[in-house]
């Protein structure tokens, strides 16, 4: 599921859009926010569905090897232990992906076949899957652990299979190390001989509700956030600040004003990371800078109301 994190970049990447824009349709924003976010499930899917795919191609390959006229013993009596996989049939069976699938057409698979055959060809030229043929232990752990591993050495970090993700849907490209760690948590978790049920979009109604509120404050207050950091910051034209440095500020002043069951110094906290991935090498010291004296002023002046001990 995304986290709140992820959800701060999302968010800052919409009011970023829709800044640099000009564009005061604060509406069609939103509902673009929580498309690209809808969007992710898409590529989480996309990512299970692969693993099938894979083991559908082994079969076919298997099948016709079966078939040929000077056909080898190998040939006749293969290793099927990739296709008895446990984990990986018990994601086939998925009702709950299945019926997303249907639902929403995620065809990518059938349309471009390519990306399983070289994700195929890798595996199958790989130490892993050498290794895995070879065990003799046959049992849930040994057929996880391999699942695992699999998407972690061969599908995650192959450059082409991430090329197409981003060309596919433009959002995809900061979405995607957040959906592979989903992936990896998912099969983590799943459990011998249960069904396999996607895992939930949203922790709940509460991290739902933060993306249109957090876009919507932060928007709406731009001028009147801009003013705050303009006073705390006197040595610096706002020209010169950075643009996402801005906006992360802008954010965080959003959070401090307007959430009041999430501490200041976990807002602070959150800001501070995201600048790290997201602007410059020295964003972090100034991004902390400020906003420990907007927070100070802030809680002085009683302008911070946080609901519970300990939060400020």
């Amino acid at each position: 599921m995304i986290n709140r994190r992820h959800i701060r970049v999302k968010v800052m990447q919409s009011v970023y859009a829709m800044l640099h824009s000009y564009n005061d349709d604060i509406i069609k924003e939103e509902k673009f926010l929580k498309h690209s976010i809808l969007k992710m499930y898409d590529l989480y899917v996309l990512n299970l569905k692969l693993l099938v795919e894979v083991q559908k191609l082994a079969a076919k390959k298997i099948a016709l090897s079966k078939k040929k006229i000077l056909a080898t013993k190998e040939d006749l009596n293969p290793n099927n232990k990739f296709l008895n996989n446990k984990l990986i049939n018990t994601i086939a069976e998925s009702v709950s992906i299945e019926g997303y699938v249907e639902l929403n057409d995620v065809s990518n698979w059938e349309e471009n076949d390519e990306y399983v055959k070289i994700i195929f060809e890798k595996l199958q030229n790989s130490d892993l899957y050498k290794k895995y043929l070879s065990t003799e232990e046959d049992s849930y752990k040994v057929d996880k652990a391999f699942v695992i591993d699999f998407f972690k050495e061969i599908i995650a970090p192959d450059e082409k299979l991430g090329e197409y993700f981003e060309d596919t849907t433009i959002s995809w490209s900061d979405d995607i190390p957040f959906v592979n760690t989903w992936v990896v948590k998912t099969l983590s978790k799943q459990k011998e001989n249960t069904i396999f049920v996607l895992g939930k979009l949203y922790k709940d109604k509460d991290d739902e509700d933060f993306v249109s509120k957090m876009f919507k404050k932060t928007v709406l207050n731009n001028t009147e956030y801009e003013s705050i950091i303009e006073e705390k910051t006197p040595n610096w034209e706002t020209d010169r600040i950075a643009d996402i440095d801005m906006i992360l500020i802008k954010m965080a002043v959003s959070e401090f004003l307007n959430f009041h069951s999430i501490p200041t110094r976990v807002t602070i906290n959150e800001y501070i990371e995201i600048s790290k991935d997201y602007s410059t090498e020295k964003s972090s010291y100034f991004i902390n800078g400020v906003l420990d004296k907007i927070s100070k002023e802030f809680i002085e002046s009683k302008r911070i109301v946080k609901i519970g001990r300990g939060l400020l």
